[in-house]
């Protein structure tokens, strides 16, 4: 695998960031102001930071099973990375543009337990690949339980 490659696979996962951003902007202040929140969810400024750094992780750790992977283990390992990234490039919709707080919820546990078996899948072929996972599994664990949180917050107002 080359240089180029690496890099390539490492920005990738940014395309979604960007495009889920476009769904998000408008929409944070206009209709998420207005929902009620909990005290712990973090700062709106510190979102693009964190997954920044994020994208970037998942991407250099798909590069690394792709590099290190052979056979049936990197096609399921590569498989899952796969799905886990189209939904969480589905959730930005879900939530802000169609304002569906339930199925975001869903989504969001269903995001979390493919990263946990993306993680799984990934141990084996590459160590390292797995652990950069871990901060992406954990934040998205967290947000999950904000966004749980806001949908109970908002049920009535979002019928």
């Amino acid at each position: 695998m080359s240089l180029v490659q690496g890099i390539g696979l490492s920005i990738l996962p940014h395309i979604g960031g960007i495009t889920g951003s476009y769904f998000t902007r408008k929409n944070i202040k206009t209709w998420f102001v207005t929902l009620d929140k909990p005290s712990w969810r973090p700062p709106n400024w510190a979102f693009a930071p964190v997954w920044t750094t994020l994208y970037t992780s998942m991407g250099y750790a798909s590069y690394l099973i792709v590099r290190d992977g052979i056979g049936e283990s990197r096609k399921l390992a590569l498989g899952l990375y796969a799905s886990q990234l189209a939904i969480n490039w589905i959730w930005s919709p879900v939530f802000f543009c169609w304002k569906k707080l339930g199925l975001a919820t869903f989504l969001s546990n269903i995001l979390a337990a493919n990263i946990a078996a993306c993680i799984y899948a990934f141990y084996p072929i590459n160590k390292t690949a797995a652990y950069l996972l871990l901060p992406y599994l954990a934040w998205v664990s967290f947000a999950t339980a904000v966004n749980f949180s806001i949908w109970r917050r908002n049920i009535k107002k979002n019928q």
